[in-house]
């Protein structure tokens, strides 16, 4: 086939006219599509980063029964028994400590409260008279015969002792409750029981104090464990303090 001038110049022109169409539709295009992305709304912005998780800090724990915290408990002996006035004595001994927490609890427990202690007390006192002096005096020769004729001074500090025990301010309304079942039981135990219900009645009293030595243990443990883990000392939502009363002209402060 022969290809004359005529015939290439014609195809020039026509790609020419092609190139030209491909641009005006490819313009067409992007004129189209830069006018939609202008319609378009932008997109939204990237979500705002979760807030830390929140840390509610307890309460710091607190000493059982509003006991200070300095209070000290004491060790326990080999045998899981805590050493005590009330362990590991005689059983005229036994009778006379009994008869000294009736004491302290006719001092110290509420009469409102725990009505039934001042009758029992008299009760054990007037029924058991002979049994107690008995027990008095046995407690004398046990003591003169470990300290000789000053025996007088090594006794009165051991009752001294004893009184103590039986007072702890923390436990007072605890052992109002014991001495109340033991006060009930009292008015009817026959004269010859009164070593068998000493012996039975003084280890339920001293539970009183044992479990309190226990919780008091406990909150040590608690408290260690709080402040390793938050390190802060003072309470984590503390209560404000109540607002001063109003005071009245001239009245005292």
């Amino acid at each position: 086939m022969n290809i004359t001038g005529s015939h290439i110049g014609a195809s020039r022109k026509g790609l020419r006219a092609a190139m030209a169409v491909a641009g005006a539709i490819g313009l067409a295009l992007f004129v189209g599509s830069a006018a939609e992305a202008r319609r378009r709304p932008p997109p939204p912005p990237p979500p705002a980063p979760a807030p830390p998780p929140v840390v509610v800090i307890p309460y710091r724990p607190q000493p059982p029964n509003s006991a200070s915290p300095n209070f000290q408990p004491p060790m326990r002996a080999a045998d899981g028994l805590y050493p005590s006035v009330n362990r590991k004595i005689s059983p005229s001994q036994i009778v006379w400590n009994l008869r000294s927490g009736f004491n302290v609890a006719a001092l110290n427990c509420n009469r409102a409260e725990f009505p039934g202690i001042i009758d029992g007390y008299r009760a054990f006192l007037r029924i058991h008279a002979r049994g107690l002096t008995a027990a008095n005096r046995a407690v004398d020769a046990e003591f003169r015969a470990k300290y000789g004729a000053r025996f007088v001074a090594p006794r009165e500090k051991y009752m001294t002792e004893v009184y103590n025990h039986f007072a702890l301010p923390m436990t007072v309304n605890d052992f109002c409750k014991a001495m109340t079942l033991v006060s009930t039981e009292a008015q009817t135990v026959p004269i010859a029981q009164l070593q068998a219900f000493s012996a039975h009645s003084l280890p339920n009293i001293e539970i009183v104090f044992d479990d309190f030595y226990k919780r008091y243990e406990q909150y040590r443990i608690d408290l260690a464990a709080w402040d390793a883990r938050y390190g802060i000392r003072q309470a984590a939502y503390p209560v404000p303090a109540p607002a001063p009363a109003p005071t009245s002209p001239g009245r005292r402060q």
